[in-house]
């Protein structure tokens, strides 16, 4: 992922095809013409009346099926759901109007684990520490599930750490062409 325009919800969901992924987010089959690019999605949302709906892109890469959402978020409550019959599902958040960003990781219909990215120390989910020893690895936490980072002021620069040890964890990438790549669309209502 590029970490410097990352402006979107984007999920990974593993065990299931990319339009099952928007399907099981509340997709509509056939609700916007498509295949299209990232431009396109923003024009739909913005300017075709949809603006209070979301609509997400999907596609494959790498093993995960992912899902970009443009708009409203929505999925976030979604995520145990979406997960259900041994799905995995990673969810990243960019949180532009209310940050920190946001991580989640829901399997077979559990939200395992999420956190606010440099407040990793505030962890939730059925499994809090299930990332714990990985956050560790990287040094952004002490064994002891404190910050291993100084008071004096978080850097995006911290941020990149976490969301390396995360793609690392998972095997998370996307297409660096992602934004013009044409792909399959949908609005969830």
């Amino acid at each position: 992922m590029d970490h410097d325009d990352w402006s979107h919800s984007v999920f990974f969901g593993r065990g299931l095809t990319p339009e099952e992924l928007a399907l099981r987010m509340g997709g509509v089959p056939g609700s916007v013409e498509s295949p299209i690019t990232g431009t396109e999605a923003w024009r739909v949302v913005m300017d075709d009346g949809t603006d209070d709906e979301d609509l997400v892109r999907v596609g494959a890469y790498e093993g995960w099926s992912f899902a970009l959402e443009y708009g409203i978020p929505t999925g976030a409550g979604r995520l145990a759901d979406i997960s259900r019959g041994g799905v995995e599902v990673v969810r990243l958040d960019p949180q532009p109007d209310h940050p920190p960003k946001q991580f989640a990781y829901a399997r077979d219909g559990v939200e395992i684990c999420s956190f606010g990215l440099g407040e990793e120390v505030w962890r939730w989910g059925q499994q809090p520490d299930f990332l714990l020893a990985d956050l560790v690895r990287a040094g952004v936490l002490l064994p002891d599930g404190e910050s291993a980072r100084s008071d004096e002021g978080y850097a995006d620069d911290e941020d990149r750490v976490t969301l390396g040890m995360l793609e690392s964890r998972f095997g998370l990438a996307l297409p660096r062409d992602v934004e013009e790549r044409r792909l399959p669309a949908f609005v969830i209502r």
